[in-house]
Parts: structure tokens; sequence; C-alpha cells
């Protein structure tokens, strides 16, 4: 049984090692070689370019995809890694808050309180 108090201190734990929620992005980080279809020596030679791009995915099946300039990257590497902290921090709270409810309605506390 989960004691209300020690549900607190475990939720106050989780949210102390949460990023900043302003600092998130949610999507997968692509690497990818373009090629010129023609008048580039480098894509003649079979070399390509390197382009990242951003892929965010949307109800229906939509996607959008976001060009980077390579100085965005490690912004939005640092980004994506906070997303999923964040989610997974969420996802802990939330299994806390579950277990106390249950622990509340086994007990018949709230029972109790009504009659």
């Amino acid at each position: 049984m989960m004691k209300q108090a020690q549900a607190d201190r475990d939720r106050n734990r989780i949210l102390r090692t949460l990023p900043d929620a302003a600092q998130i992005l949610r999507g997968s980080l692509l690497e990818r070689t373009i090629h010129h279809k023609k008048g580039c020596l480098k894509c003649d030679r079979g070399e390509g370019h390197l382009a990242w791009v951003l892929t965010v995915g949307y109800a229906g099946g939509r996607t959008r995809q976001i060009s980077l300039r390579p100085e965005q990257v490690p912004r939005v590497r640092e980004w994506l890694e906070n997303y999923h902290h964040l989610r997974a921090g969420l996802e802990q709270i939330c299994e806390l808050n579950q277990q106390v409810l249950r622990d509340r309605t086994d007990t018949g506390e709230w029972r109790r309180k009504r009659d």
C-alpha cells in the first residue's frame, strides 16, 4: 500500500530530474544523402551531400519534415532526448498516481468519507 506522503516524495524526486519542458522536441532525426540530378561533380562521383532532417509524424499518417543546418543538429538531439526523458518521467508519475488511487479505493477510504 502506498501512502500519500511517500507518493508525494516520489513524485517530487521524479520532477526534480525532469528537463525544462520548453526545451523538448518530438520526432526523429534523420541523416540523409542528397544527390543532384546533374551538374554536380560530387554527385556525379556518387558521393552526394549530407543532409539532416527532423521528421515528425501526425495523426492520419501525415508527416512533416524540416531540413536542418548542421549547427542545429546538437540542439535537436538534446531536445529529442529531453522529450523522451520528460515523457518517461510523466509515465512514472502517472503510475504512482494510479497506485495511490488503487490503494485508497481498496481500503475503502473514500467510501467511509461519503457515509
